[in-house]
């Protein structure tokens, strides 16, 4: 079961849903990166309204519908596992932003499959 408690570090990275890396979307790419490296998790949200360093406001209002709305990717887990991952990221984000952030975790529990792996679903599961 993981486990994750008290002092940490959260790293968000601010790119466009259309950046891509190989193919794939760049937000993707971070994910599985951050799942290989074996970190205590990671999260996607869409923006819906958002500009960056090139000043163009990116919306998802009808009227001016965007095809590159900002993406942040979160991934929270204890300081050194975080900055052995930015080298990675260093990599991957040639535009963007990324951000580091001291936090507090008060609970974290991964729930473990029926054979005893952490992270995976059970069959209790939705």
């Amino acid at each position: 079961m993981t486990r994750l408690t008290g002092r940490a570090l959260r790293v968000t990275v601010f790119v466009g849903e259309h950046d891509s890396r190989h193919h794939r979307p760049l937000y993707s790419e971070i994910v599985h990166r951050a799942h290989a490296a074996g970190l205590a998790g990671a999260s996607v949200f869409r923006g819906i309204e958002g500009f960056g360093a090139s000043s163009l406001i990116h919306t998802s209002r009808l009227l001016s519908l965007s095809e590159d709305l900002p993406v942040a990717v979160v991934i929270v887990d204890d300081e050194e596992r975080v900055r052995a991952f930015l080298p990675q990221l260093d990599e991957l984000v040639t535009e963007g932003l990324v951000i580091l952030d001291d936090c507090e975790v008060i609970r974290y529990v991964g729930r473990e499959n029926e054979k005893g792996n952490p992270g995976a679903k059970g069959k209790n599961s939705l």
